[in-house]
């Protein structure tokens, strides 16, 4: 094993803690006969739960080791697996290097465990290569990686040449990409002694547009706008706002599930986290994706200044913004900035226009807007009609579910879709419990 993963060249960045690379020399220590069996033993073992925790995490199944092989694969960011992200293999000297580590790979999906197995008695490696995974429910694993990666494990074990192998590894990269980015969906950020770290966000909501009744013509401009940046056309920022709960940000989280396989991804960053901006952009910026900045439930009280990183960023800094990033911002509030009635009435009519001007032209940067208002009683009605059909259970008739309906958003925050969601939640669990 420490033969293969010592010949390695494009992939050979496995990282410090690296299983493989771990477990690499715990087989050049085996293959040398220096070693104390019990330390060896315990060695092995700390790297077989390494591979549990794991597999547990993305529910791996069958063969643990691999779905790991795979997902080193996948992962591991380099010049050929950047390079063939969303593109897929390309005529180039680099092909040789990269089928020179998939012939590595191959060896390494079909190692015999049995040697050292037979001279240290153990069953471990065995036992991984035939796993059977416990159930887990949706929202304890990334399913979206866990079932990507299942499957092209099974592709590359059958693999008969190296060309087999590259050909799967590269269809892969084209169709999803590499590492954390190609893999996930939506990421928050997070800022450690001045180094930025992605992190993904690993369980989300498999909502669709079509779960959103009405504000059809809300969401036909999210999609015209979204679709054209995808497909790398001109493409402007966008400013959902409108009354709380009507499903501003349920859209944008919609529109992110539908663009997934098509490259789209999205980073969700906070008001504080703005003076980030910069690093966040120069990071993703020469990656083939296109990349959503995804600002929630956006506002500022006049004292607060973060505003001016976000005017600078979205335009008027020194540098154009990448073609493949957009801002989607959602706010309760059509201009963002509070504005007092003090601003208009300054007795100097200069100071007075500034201060107004200051505070609309971060609005203004947003090439689309989109409102988003309170439905009437006859369109809430409708909302809890479509999201009572989700649960068989609730076997009210329309008569009584409006009429339900309609004391709970009297006391329970008035109408609007989140209101709708949470008393049809209510009638499912109340079902449920009897």
């Amino acid at each position: 094993m420490h033969k293969e993963v010592s010949k390695l060249i494009l992939y050979r960045d496995l990282g410090e803690d690296s299983i493989l690379r771990n477990l690499a020399n715990i087989f050049q220590t085996f293959e040398s006969c220096h070693y104390r069996e019990e330390e060896l033993i315990t060695d092995i073992y700390r790297q077989m739960k390494a591979l549990l925790d794991l597999g547990t995490a993305y529910a791996f199944d069958k063969n643990l080791w691999h779905n790991y092989l795979t997902y080193v694969l996948v992962t591991n960011e380099n010049s050929f697996s950047i390079t063939s992200e969303k593109y897929g293999a390309h005529d180039g000297t680099v092909n040789h290097f990269a089928k020179n580590d998939f012939r590595h790979f191959m060896n390494l999906f079909h190692y015999d465990f049995h040697v050292i197995e037979e001279a240290l008695g153990i069953d471990c490696f065995s036992t991984v290569l035939n796993y059977r995974a416990i159930g887990k429910k949706e929202r304890m694993y990334n399913k979206n990686v866990s079932e990507k990666v299942r499957a092209l494990s099974d592709r590359l074990a059958a693999a008969e040449t190296v060309d087999d192998f590259f050909k799967a590894v590269t269809d892969f990269y084209r169709d999803y990409g590499v590492g954390m980015f190609g893999l996930n969906k939506a990421f928050r950020i997070r800022s450690r002694e001045g180094q930025l770290e992605f992190i993904p966000i690993k369980n989300m909501e498999m909502i669709t547009l079509d779960d959103l009744t009405g504000y059809e013509i809300q969401k036909k401009k999210l999609v015209d706008n979204t679709e054209a940046f995808v497909k790398g056309r001109a493409a402007n920022n966008c400013l959902l706002y409108g009354d709380a709960g009507t499903g501003k940000s349920t859209s944008i989280k919609a529109i992110l599930n539908q663009y997934y396989d098509q490259g789209l991804r999205m980073i969700e960053i906070y008001k504080h986290q703005f003076k980030d901006l910069s690093s966040v952009i120069s990071h993703v910026k020469n990656r083939n994706y296109r990349f959503i900045i995804y600002m929630d439930d956006l506002s500022f009280e006049d004292f607060e200044t973060e505003y001016k990183y976000l005017k600078a960023v979205i335009e008027g800094g020194m540098e154009t913004r990448p073609e493949n990033i957009l801002i989607y911002a959602t706010s309760n509030r059509r201009h963002l900035i509070r504005e007092n009635w003090s601003d208009r009435s300054d007795s100097d009519e200069l100071h007075r226009s500034d201060t107004v001007q200051e505070k609309l032209s971060l609005a203004n940067r947003f090439g689309v807007t989109i409102n988003y208002g309170k439905p009437t009683q006859k369109e809430f009605f409708e909302i809890v009609r479509n999201l009572a059909k989700k649960y068989p259970q609730i076997q009210l008739t329309d008569k009584e579910l409006t009429a339900q309906a309609n004391m709970w958003e009297l006391s329970h925050g008035g109408l609007s879709g989140r209101t709708a969601q949470q008393f049809v939640n209510y009638l499912a669990g109340q079902v449920e419990e009897s």
